[in-house]
């Protein structure tokens, strides 16, 4: 059986069973690093402390047990047609994915059968709505490589590190007046900058527990639309069809910041929640050639590994995507599209937020950055299976 589909079998055991063997649980989150925020979650026991080690074998054997448990669990690929969108599910399902949901299901723009649990509940990967930042010369909690997101809007400076986006996902902030989202999917290494705004209302947004092509999915509290994260679009309820702008935000070293804005500042650790900031409960996910741990549709677009970083860039109807290994060799590349000009360039020393136990210590995977006529614009690094789930119509730039 694929590693993929499993993950989100095993996910889902963890938290229709709860009552089952506590060493099922561990295993599930040695064989999967999701398993593991929730086994941490349901503060069944503390995986990373411990160190269990589970032989081949009994992994095989546990596997097994577990898909016999959730046999016929899981969801399958993706359609994009107005028509599959349409399409009713059974009672029973509809039901289940509605509940505690005040959403307006009946307005969508995807089937709803393309959703899926991650395992944690809504609100269970807890988004910050009051964040607290320091100053740059307070952080000592960030090595010199470490990846923050950084927003720069009328000339203020904001960094988000992953190591704290990692176990949050979501950031409701206010920068230089403009209320944004900062959000972060570890499973398609998507860090994307949102205006909240929409037709005039500020939205707050919250993790609805779902995923979709293996994205994180979601929801505004005003009227609980739930909302794809990669490309911003409202996917159900009241703003289905609708679309968050995107801000100009990008991945780079802490110490990248920290030269160019010594008077920035930097969100906290201080967030009101008890987690192991630092921490990777995702160690060795971005194995390059390793599949996503749940269903993506185009999955068996071989174009790229399925893990290849890539720049992602649309305009309209059009896309394109360039692999991190190009950019790495070339350094800059300059693509046209949709009758605009672009300039990519690469830099180094950025580590992987996504590779061993502690993010600090992350290979060096490096970064990018986009200008139209000098100035920075909006882009994401996700993927390369994201990028093929939702854009398969993309343009490779090699």
């Amino acid at each position: 059986m694929q590693t993929r589909s499993l993950a989100g079998r095993l996910t889902q055991t963890i938290h229709a069973y709860p009552s089952e063997s506590i060493a099922v649980q561990q295993a599930a989150a040695q064989l999967f690093p999701l398993g593991r925020v929730l086994v941490e979650r349901d503060c069944r026991a503390r995986i990373g402390a411990i160190g269990l080690r589970i032989s081949r074998s009994m992994k095989q054997v546990l596997v097994a047990v577990v898909v016999a448990v959730v046999a016929g669990c899981g969801s399958g690929g993706s359609s994009h047609t107005r028509a599959q969108a349409n399409e009713r599910l059974p009672a029973s399902k509809l039901q289940g994915l509605s509940a505690g949901w005040k959403t307006d299901f009946a307005r969508r723009t995807v089937p709803l059968r393309e959703f899926q649990s991650g395992g944690p509940g809504k609100d269970g990967i807890p988004a910050l709505d009051r964040p607290r930042f320091v100053r740059v010369a307070e952080v000592g909690f960030l090595r010199p490589r470490e990846p923050v997101i950084v927003l720069t809007l009328a000339g203020r400076a904001r960094a988000y590190p992953l190591q704290i986006l990692t176990w949050h996902e979501i950031v409701n902030d206010v920068v230089a007046g403009v209320p944004v989202a900062v959000t972060f999917c570890p499973l398609c290494n998507t860090a994307i900058a949102f205006d909240r705004r929409v037709e005039g209302r500020t939205l707050t947004f919250g993790t609805t527990g779902n995923l979709r092509n293996s994205d994180l999915v979601m929801y505004d509290r005003q009227t609980e639309s739930w909302w794809q994260q990669f490309g911003g679009q409202g996917v159900v309820g009241r703003y289905a069809g609708r679309r968050l702008r995107a801000l100009p935000a990008r991945i780079v070293a802490w110490r990248t910041f920290r030269a160019e804005h010594p008077d920035g500042v930097v969100l906290s650790r201080d967030t009101g929640y008890s987690r192991p900031y630092g921490a990777n409960p995702y160690a060795g996910y971005d194995d390059v050639s390793s599949p996503p741990f749940f269903p993506a549709a185009h999955g068996d677009d071989s174009r790229l590994l399925p893990k290849e970083r890539v720049v992602f860039l649309d305009r309209g109807n059009s896309a394109v995507a360039i692999p991190f290994s190009t950019l790495a060799q070339k350094r800059r590349v300059e693509v046209t599209l949709a009758g605009h000009r672009f300039e990519v360039r690469w830099q180094g020393g950025v580590s992987s937020a996504l590779d061993t136990d502690e993010i600090a210590s992350g290979r060096d995977v490096g970064a990018a950055q986009v200008f139209e006529s000098g100035r920075p614009l909006s882009f994401s690094e996700p993927f390369w299976f994201a990028v093929a789930a939702f854009r398969p119509d993309v343009r490779i730039v090699r």
